[in-house]
């Protein structure tokens, strides 16, 4: 890469407190954690295209190629000019090839995670509080469904975003990562820690950074970087911060079928990193059979 700026990256569950983590750091004037970025897709992209492109596989520039990839992260936060930058994508977890071998340096990922049950029901408390379609399209959760040819039900839902959705991506991704022995990348951020004791979880997210420690104010916390949640996702609140730090009060038992209550329990595997079964050879279809 071309420039001087440090770069950390952002990925773990979806609804486990990636947006108000994000909030609290932006207000130290070294970092910036932004929202969800193409960069990955962008170098995935280019990456992909060149591989079956006529032009250059008749005359390759691999160098140059390499280059063109590295530095999509540098031309895209090329406006931000604060010497740290936090890229967020779940996907990181399945791409630390791209970080050692593009970026050249050591992976540091922050992964928030949260009780599963409690992310399930967070998304089926969103919908219920957007039910209705938006400007004549449905949320990306029931366009899932009508892909595959569901019946739009709340249990249905629950199965399509732990399955191929958007928590059963990143849950075996990360846990895919791990288990080939990639712990020292990641650090967890429990939900309920950053909630309960924000000061010494952001305290031990700077060791791990190796970032000086910064005094939050954790009783004026405000998003910079609201997303076009209603346009594009079809919720017009994905994405909202709390001024003040606090808890959402759900009891996904009021919530959640007994079924997918059950298939939660125990899946927090981010507790017991001793015990992770550390087989390069696991496929990511033996880790979601054993979920």
């Amino acid at each position: 890469m071309s420039d001087q700026k440090t770069y950390f990256f952002m990925a773990g569950l979806p609804r486990s407190g990636s947006t108000l983590l994000s909030a609290i750091l932006n207000q130290n004037p070294r970092i910036y954690s932004g929202p969800n970025s193409p960069v990955l897709g962008i170098m995935s992209g280019i990456e992909e295209y060149l591989t079956i492109d006529e032009s250059f596989n008749a005359f390759p520039k691999q160098q140059q190629a390499g280059e063109m990839i590295a530095n999509s992260i540098v031309h895209y936060y090329s406006d931000i000019q604060k010497p740290v930058i936090i890229d967020k994508n779940r996907s990181w977890p399945a791409k630390l090839e791209y970080i050692t071998g593009y970026f050249g340096i050591e992976p540091k990922i922050i992964c928030p995670v949260r009780n599963l049950s409690e992310i399930i029901a967070s998304f089926i408390a969103m919908h219920r509080r957007n039910p209705f379609e938006i400007d004549g399209k449905l949320n990306f959760i029931d366009q899932m469904l009508v892909k595959n040819n569901l019946p739009l039900n709340d249990y249905n839902r629950c199965q399509v975003l732990s399955g191929e959705g958007v928590i059963g991506r990143a849950y075996d991704d990360i846990k895919s990562a791990l288990i080939k022995g990639k712990q020292k990348y990641f650090h967890f951020v429990e939900y309920d820690d950053l909630i309960n004791d924000p000061e010494t979880t952001m305290k031990n997210l700077y060791e791990f950074l190796e970032e000086d420690n910064y005094k939050h104010d954790f009783k004026n916390i405000v998003n910079i970087n609201q997303e076009k949640d209603a346009e594009v996702f079809g919720f017009a609140d994905m994405h909202s911060v709390r001024k003040e730090i606090s808890k959402t009060s759900i009891d996904p038992t009021e919530l959640l079928p007994e079924e997918v209550l059950k298939a939660c329990e125990g899946s927090e595997f981010w507790k017991n990193l001793d015990d992770i079964n550390i087989k390069d050879n696991q496929s990511t279809k033996e880790i979601e059979n054993a979920r």
